[in-house]
């Protein structure tokens, strides 16, 4: 009875291993679900599948255009997007409570680009302040609170990059964060808000910048690269189960991404690049403000002529530069939340940015693809406008410095 007992034993364990090993060979012949939402930055993943990367790294990947960043949140954590073009700071957004569900994982796999954001005001503060002129902001806005008792300025998705770029701004020129209204609108619907005359500036990725100058009704008053030279702006973001169940694949998502990250940098490819993602599946905005943008070559608006940006334009590679995902900037990220009110108390910066940043993997990858990985994180740092200095292992400082 005893060996019948241990042979029926071995047998249940041999059929687990074998359903369980069935279950993820099956998984890893799904495709994988990637989303984006229409902005330029979401060129690495476009491209990558424009390419053949996928392809040629022998993964299968279906690409789909999101609405908003809540529903690529959304998605990611029910496993219904296994990762998506993704603002960097919104996994802590969402783990720390300020925009989502409290301790639920999104994971950072790789950083797809830097710069290239702006904040744009309407048409009605063309003439009264120009382009960098921070010191002329806040009179404006100022005369324009008394005269119509509201100001309102927009942004992508609560803790999310256009968030904390707008919020910048507004504490750099002296703006009073409390008097104005800060309020959410999905990248794509930015100019047509403006239009309506829902919002007096807006903070969002180009191509909306350059198409709300080229429609006339707004202009650019800076660049987050003004702001922030060199900023993390998006990542490639994966759902967890995917990242630990599917590592393979995510790997040979990750090759893929960054050799398009690779493709993207070199100028000869942009036209091509802006061609391509201006179309209607992907961000459906003139190919012209793209690749104008894309090169570097910003129409300001308001008859304040071009500025050109030579080596701080949006930038998907630069040797390695951009794509290593650094845990001192998602505690910067962090620490804004606590620097603006958002979070009451310091969370544990650290651990959570252990928990969610997958860095070892992309060690992993950049040294397969002989991609350099740069040694400088968890260094103090201070952002082009706003030289505070942010030292990683001690926010605290920082926070107590910064303006509000």
């Amino acid at each position: 009875m005893k060996k019948i007992n241990t042979f029926t034993k071995t047998i249940l364990t041999l059929v687990v291993v074998i359903i369980a090993s069935f279950s993820e060979i099956t998984a890893q012949n799904d495709p994988v679900k990637l989303g984006f939402i229409p902005l330029t930055d979401c060129s690495p993943i476009v491209m990558a599948k424009e390419l053949g990367l996928f392809k040629k790294y022998g993964v299968e990947v279906v690409v789909t255009k999101e609405s908003s960043w809540a529903n690529v949140r959304d998605k990611i954590l029910t496993g219904e997007l296994d990762g998506a073009h993704c603002l960097y700071s919104m996994p802590f957004s969402v783990y720390t409570g300020v925009g989502g569900k409290a301790g639920s994982e999104m994971k950072i796999a790789m950083m797809l680009n830097v710069n290239g954001q702006a904040i744009t005001l309407s048409k009605d503060f063309c003439g009264k302040v120009g382009f960098k002129q921070m010191n002329k902001v806040a009179p404006v806005v100022a005369a324009k609170l008394k005269a119509e008792k509201e100001v309102t300025f927009a942004m992508t998705f609560p803790g999310g990059t256009h968030d904390l770029w707008l919020r910048n701004w507004m504490a750099i020129a002296g703006v009073n964060q409390k008097t104005s209204k800060i309020i959410t609108i999905p990248p794509p619907q930015m100019v047509a808000n403006m239009k309506v005359g829902n919002m007096d500036g807006f903070c969002v990725g180009e191509p909306w910048g350059g198409v709300a100058v080229k429609q006339g009704i707004g202009f650019t008053q800076v660049a987050s690269q003004d702001i922030w030279k060199d900023h993390p702006e998006k990542a490639l973001v994966v759902n967890k189960e995917f990242s630990e169940k599917r590592r393979t694949d995510l790997v040979k998502v990750m090759k893929a991404v960054l050799e398009a990250c690779i493709w993207l940098d070199n100028p000869a490819n942009r036209k091509k690049a802006a061609g391509i993602i201006g179309k209607a599946p992907y961000v459906n905005a003139p190919a012209d403000v793209i690749e104008n943008r894309l090169m570097g070559n910003y129409d300001l608006g308001c008859n304040q002529g071009t500025q050109v940006y030579a080596k701080d334009y949006m930038l998907f590679h630069k040797g390695g530069a951009v794509n290593y995902p650094r845990k001192s900037h998602a505690i910067w990220a962090m620490a804004q939340f606590v620097r603006f009110g958002m979070l009451k108390e310091a969370p544990n910066y650290k651990a959570i940015a252990d928990k969610l940043i997958l860095q070892d993997l992309y060690e992993e990858v950049a040294k397969s693809m002989k991609v350099k990985v740069p040694n400088d994180d968890m260094k103090p740092f201070s952002l082009t406008m706003d030289k505070t200095v942010f030292d990683p292992s001690n926010p605290a400082v920082y926070i107590k410095a910064a303006k509000k």
